[in-house]
């Protein structure tokens, strides 16, 4: 095709108008001649002899200057054809190679402009990947959190509960010990628990909002990217023997841009650059859940741990302390019965003194009666009046010693059936606290025979959450974990204790 336009065989001479940055692609052709004659020269008249008349004739002179005028005007008139023609193809030489020049340069244009496109599409098709992956870790640590939020609440209620049950407990055991101080502070610390939990709930909500929005705008700038993209790489691929070309007159003039080159990139990078930080943001939201949900955890577990110690420490002090009450029962009960048969024996001496007042006072009544005389005041009087005031003074002795063994037994049956009533109620405080207490608080989230807190991996040896919990089938025995801090082997999601 070069060829043709750059060796003409139609080029007889060399154009004479000289080529230069003054000459345009179109030859500009003088208006005038100098060769054509401007006005004809006139006939004059001739007599003609053989007709007898008179004819107008030109001369020789006219006749030879008007040839040469002809031949110089078509000298002239081919010559400016001739330039003409040799303009004319170079200036079809010159606007096809503008022509391809233009075209090549706005082909090579719009393949960059495609892989431009393609470059940003894939950076943000990278960047709406790592949201997505941001996303998903947020809802999960999300609802993580909404799950540990309602195990929180039925922890609460089984403190509450067991608050409740130990106001059950009568007498002296309606004491303020550590348990019941526990139960407090639990109460106190699950409801504190519960308030950050709904604070990070309602952060992380937010947060997965502003997530989802820059996805969104990510989403629209990809969909656009990939329609412009799959246009230009069109008319990239469009020719000039391409099926579907044709005229669209005015096309060129129209303007229905938004933003250039700069303003472009620059609108792609800034949706990037604020979805890195709005995912950077995110990563810090669910780093604050997940240390969230460890200190709650870890807080939780330990006052459980701590609460539960108490109540079996104050279990066994008051099962010790009835142990105490029932030896004590047992002494008492053996000196209620060596007692009683003090009493007994008293009352059989006091029975056995009354025949020998009896008979002191039979005698002495007898010797009141008799005569005279006789009536006398001898040693026999006098010893059995001796004898009768000793009968009576022992009698007396015996019946106040009586008394006082039986005071004494009323003392005794006293204080067993307060011991009783004592031991009663340490029973019923027992009951209370092993199985009731303890037994609800088994039902509970905390426990790391049923689960630990959270879902998270409990460490026997720090009592704590691990760092890294690992989720495995508690039935898949196959499996096995490790738990970094203390290196101990577990199933499941729970470490074996």
């Amino acid at each position: 095709m070069l060829s043709y336009y750059t060796a003409s065989p139609l080029v007889r001479i060399e154009n004479p108008i000289p080529q230069g940055e003054g000459c345009g692609l179109v030859p500009c052709i003088p208006e005038q001649n100098p060769c054509r004659p401007t006005k004809l020269c006139h006939a004059r008249n001739y007599y003609n002899p053989a007709r007898n008349a008179v004819y107008s004739r030109f001369s020789s002179c006219d006749w030879d200057q008007t040839n040469a005028v002809n031949f110089c005007l078509a000298n002239q008139e081919r010559r400016i054809s001739e330039r003409l023609r040799t303009d004319a193809w170079n200036a079809v030489a010159a606007t096809d190679k503008l022509t391809r020049l233009r075209q090549g340069s706005n082909t090579r244009k719009l393949g960059e402009r495609v892989k431009d496109i393609a470059w940003w599409k894939e950076e943000l098709l990278k960047e709406i990947n790592a949201m997505d992956t941001e996303i998903d870790n947020l809802t999960e640590h999300k609802r993580v959190l909404e799950k540990a939020l309602h195990d929180t609440r039925m922890a609460l209620a089984i403190a509450e509960e067991c608050m409740i049950q130990r106001e059950k407990r009568t007498g002296i055991e309606q004491v303020h010990d550590d348990a019941e101080k526990g139960l407090v502070k639990e109460i106190m610390l699950i409801r504190k628990c519960q308030e950050r939990m709904k604070r990070m709930i309602e952060k992380a909500t937010i947060q997965l909002k502003m997530n989802r929005a820059v996805r969104h705008q990510m989403d629209i700038d990809v969909r656009d990217k990939h329609h412009a993209q799959n246009i230009d790489d069109r008319v990239h691929q469009l020719r000039n023997c391409s099926f579907g070309i044709g005229y669209h007159p005015g096309v060129e003039s129209i303007d229905n841009t938004v933003t250039d080159t700069e303003s472009w990139a620059k609108f792609t990078q800034e949706n990037i650059e604020r979805a890195k930080q709005e995912r950077q943001k995110s990563e810090k939201v669910h780093a604050e859940v997940d240390l969230c949900l460890r200190q709650c955890a870890n807080d939780m577990w330990s006052q459980f741990t701590q609460i539960n110690e108490g109540f079996e420490k104050r279990a066994k002090e008051t099962q010790i302390a009835k142990e105490k009450l029932e030896a004590h029962i047992l002494k008492i009960n053996m000196e209620i019965r060596d007692l009683e048969r003090s009493i007994e024996l008293l009352r059989c001496a006091i029975m056995e003194k009354e025949a020998p007042l009896k008979v002191a006072q039979t005698r002495l009544d007898e010797r009141t009666r008799r005569l005279c005389v006789e009536n006398t005041s001898d040693e026999a009087m006098k010893g059995l009046q001796v004898e009768v005031f000793e009968l009576r003074q022992s009698i007396a002795t015996l019946k106040e010693k009586l008394r006082c063994a039986e005071l004494g037994l009323c003392r005794l049956l006293k204080v067993r059936s307060r011991l009783e009533a004592d031991i009663i109620t340490k029973e019923n405080s027992i009951q209370i606290d092993l199985r009731c207490c303890l037994a609800l608080r088994r039902n509970m989230p905390l426990d790391p025979k049923i689960g630990p807190l959270f879902s998270l991996a409990v460490c026997p040896q720090t009592n704590s959450m691990c760092h890294t919990p690992t989720f495995v089938p508690s039935d898949d025995r196959a499996t096995r974990a490790a738990c970094p801090p203390c290196s101990t082997a577990y199933t499941g999601v729970t470490c074996c204790l």
